[in-house]
């Protein structure tokens, strides 16, 4: 056993090479810090130090619990990440897979671009669009007015926050999440789809019996990872739009 492994190590020495800056990414930003975690559990001061810090247990944790906000941020928290989970998430593969659909090359890629650019804005930018587009005189009021409509202070109303922070993430990052998407999508063999156009498949189906079944272990595997990310909404897109 220990020789085959040895084997594959000098084949495929190359693959071991490329992931070497993954692995020491995810040592020295994920697992390095979680000795950190130990100042949960003491009275930390820099001045003391980890180790010279005064142990307390689970004081902060009671700390934490017992403050009269903690259950309405934590429903809050939940509330949120369930929102992103189930309406956020499944827009990126709906976007990949009618972008794949598009022919002509230029206008797909100028889609795709269009798509990409909010990911690579700020959430302090992302919320003054998101002000102004929601504003007395923004661009929706606008609209509204055009049908008689009573203007909607949207960003003045706490009731309208969940829905504004689901356009906002959609908005924001939907077309950046279609990248893994279109790259597993452009793996498939095109003879599927010569093989289902010789048999008359439509479109809707050729995506139907192809594409999404040959794109669902990538949508499960980034499933997956989205929920462990379930609690970490990002504290900068909240903030910003509150």
């Amino acid at each position: 056993m220990k020789a085959v492994a040895i084997h594959r190590m000098k084949v495929y020495w190359p693959l071991y090479v490329m992931a070497i800056p993954g692995i020491v990414f995810l040592i020295v930003f994920k697992y390095i810090p979680l000795a950190g975690a130990v100042i949960a559990f003491k009275d930390y001061s820099v001045f003391k130090g980890f180790i010279d810090s005064p142990w307390v247990g689970l004081k902060h944790f009671k700390t934490l619990i017992h403050h009269p906000d903690f259950f309405r941020v934590f429903g809050n928290t939940l509330m949120l990440g369930f929102l992103k989970l189930v309406l956020v998430f499944p827009v990126p593969v709906l976007l990949a897979l009618m972008i794949n659909e598009i022919r002509k090359a230029a206008l797909k890629k100028g889609i795709q671009t269009a798509l990409y650019i909010p990911h690579f804005l700020s959430w302090v930018i992302v919320a003054g669009i998101v002000f102004d587009f929601f504003s007395l005189s923004g661009l929706l009021n606008i609209i509204l007015g055009w049908f008689g409509f009573e203007p909607l202070l949207a960003m003045q109303d706490s009731t309208y926050f969940r829905p504004v922070y689901v356009i906002a993430s959609v908005w924001r990052d939907a077309g950046w999440g279609t990248v893994v998407y279109m790259a597993a999508i452009s793996a498939i063999d095109p003879q599927l789809y010569e093989s289902a156009m010789i048999d008359g498949a439509s479109k809707f189906r050729q995506i139907r019996h192809i594409t999404f079944p040959l794109l669902l272990p990538t949508v499960l595997i980034l499933f997956l990872l989205e929920i462990g990310n379930f609690l970490d909404l990002g504290f900068d897109q909240v903030y910003n739009l509150l």
